[in-house]
C-alpha cells in the first residue's frame, strides 16, 4: 500500500500565508450579482435615456462636471497652504484668486499683439479680394463655375416665382452681412462659454472651501458596511489621482506645442511667431478641433504676411503635424499609461463626449472616462467596462 504523506504544519502554515498575502494584494470589490437578460436590456435602456438627459441638460451639467474636476485637481495646492497653517476657507479662495488672476495676467499680456492683428483685417481683407481678383481673370476653376451655376438658379427661380432677376441679384446677401452674422452668433457663443466658465471656477471654489465634507458625505452614502465605505474612499482617492495626472500630462504637452509652433512659425519668418505659439498651446486645451482651428488661423496669417499660397499651406501643415505628434500621439499614449487605458478606448470615448457636449466634451471626455474606469474596477457587475477600458 502506497503511504499518505500528509504535509507538515509548518508548510500548511506557509500555504495559509502565501494564499491570504496573494489576496491582500488584489484591490478589493463590491461583489454584485450576476445580470439576467431582462436586467441587461432594461440597463441599456437606461444607459440610452441618461446619454439622452446628458445631451439636453449639458447646459447645467458642463460646469458641474468641470468644477468638480478643477476642485479636484486644486486640492493638492489647498493641502499645501493648509500645512502651512492656512485656514482651509482662506486656502480655497488664495488659490482660485491666483489662478484667476494669472490668467488675467496671461490675457492682458497677449492683448496689445491681439489689437494690432486686429487693426491688420481691413489691409487683410483688400488682400484677399486682390487675390480672388485675380484668380477670376485667368481660366475659371471650380469655385467660379459652381458661383455662374447659383448665378443662373437663382435667375430661374426668380422668372418661376413671376420676381425680375434684378430683384433677386440685388438681395442683401453679401460676405459682409454674413460675417456680421457669423460674428454675432461667435461672441453669443463665447459669452455662454464664459459664463460656464465662471459658474465652474465658483463651484469649485466652494468646494474647495468644504474640504472634506462632501467626501464624508459619499462615503456614508455607500451604506453602513466598513468595507463599502473602504472601497468608495479608495474610488475617490484614485479619481483624484487620475484627474491630477490628467492634468498635469495635458499642461507638459500642451505647453510643448505652444514651444514648438513658436520655433517653428519663427523660422518661417511669420510675426508675433509667439502670439501664435501660446495660441495654438490653449486652443489645443480642446483636443483634436482646438489644433484644426489654430492651423486654419495661422494658415491665413501666414498667406497675408507672405502673399503666399504655398508658405501658409507648409505654416498650416507644420501646426498640424507638431499637433499631431505631441497632442494625438504622445499625449494620448501618455494620458493612457497615466490611467492605465489603451489609446482606441481613449480615442472612441473623447469623440462620443465631443458629440454629447461639443467643445466641452472634447475637454472633459478623459477625465470622464477615467473616473468610469476606477467605478468598474471596483464593481464585478461592470467588470467587461473596466477590461474594455483597461490596457
Amino acid at each position: 500500500m502506497t503511504p499518505v504523506v500528509a504535509s507538515s504544519p509548518v508548510q500548511a502554515g506557509a500555504g495559509v500565508r502565501e494564499a491570504a498575502t496573494s489576496h491582500a494584494t488584489e484591490a478589493p470589490t463590491i461583489v454584485a450579482p450576476r445580470l439576467t437578460v431582462i436586467e441587461i436590456a432594461a440597463l441599456i435602456v437606461a444607459t440610452v435615456a441618461v446619454i439622452a438627459v446628458a445631451h439636453l441638460a449639458r447646459a447645467f451639467l458642463v460646469p458641474l462636471v468641470a468644477g468638480i474636476l478643477l476642485a479636484y485637481a486644486l486640492r493638492p495646492l489647498v493641502s499645501v497652504l493648509e500645512r502651512w497653517h492656512i485656514p482651509h476657507g482662506g486656502a480655497a479662495f488664495l488659490v482660485i484668486g491666483v489662478l484667476t488672476t494669472l490668467l488675467s495676467a496671461a490675457g492682458y499680456a497677449f492683448s496689445d499683439e491681439f489689437n494690432s492683428a486686429m487693426a491688420e483685417l481691413p489691409g487683410a481683407a483688400r488682400k484677399i479680394r486682390v487675390a480672388v481678383t485675380a484668380s477670376t481673370r485667368t481660366t475659371p476653376g471650380p469655385i467660379s463655375n459652381v458661383t455662374a451655376a447659383a448665378a443662373e438658379l437663382d435667375r430661374a427661380a426668380a422668372e418661376a416665382t413671376g420676381k425680375s432677376s434684378l430683384v433677386a441679384a440685388t438681395a442683401p446677401t453679401g460676405v459682409a452681412a454674413q460675417f456680421q452674422d457669423f460674428i454675432a452668433q461667435r461672441s453669443e457663443t463665447a459669452m455662454v462659454v464664459m459664463g460656464q466658465i465662471v459658474l465652474a471656477v465658483l463651484l469649485s471654489l466652494f468646494l474647495l472651501a468644504a474640504g472634506d465634507t462632501f467626501r464624508r458625505k459619499v462615503a456614508r452614502m455607500a451604506g453602513e458596511s466598513l468595507r463599502r465605505r473602504r472601497i468608495t474612499v479608495q474610488v475617490l482617492d484614485e479619481i483624484n489621482a487620475n484627474v491630477q495626472r490628467y492634468l498635469l500630462t495635458l499642461l507638459i504637452a500642451n505647453v510643448l506645442i505652444g514651444l514648438a509652433t513658436w520655433i517653428a512659425l519663427a523660422l518661417l519668418g511669420l510675426p508675433r511667431a509667439g502670439m501664435w505659439g501660446a495660441v495654438t498651446g490653449l486652443l489645443h486645451v480642446i483636443p483634436y478641433a482646438g489644433a484644426a482651428v489654430a492651423a486654419i488661423g495661422i494658415g491665413i496669417a501666414m498667406f497675408l504676411h507672405s502673399s503666399s499660397i504655398g508658405l501658409a499651406l507648409l505654416a498650416a501643415v507644420i501646426v498640424v503635424a507638431i499637433a499631431t505628434m505631441i497632442g494625438i500621439g504622445f499625449l494620448t499614449w501618455m494620458q493612457g499609461k497615466a490611467n492605465r487605458m489603451n489609446a482606441v478606448a481613449v480615442f472612441v470615448g473623447v469623440l462620443f463626449f465631443g458629440w454629447l457636449w461639443g467643445g466641452w466634451g472634447l475637454l472633459l471626455g478623459l477625465p470622464i472616462l477615467a473616473v468610469i474606469k476606477s467605478v468598474c474596477d471596483r464593481i464585478d457587475a461592470l467588470s467587461p467596462v473596466s477590461e474594455l477600458l483597461g490596457t
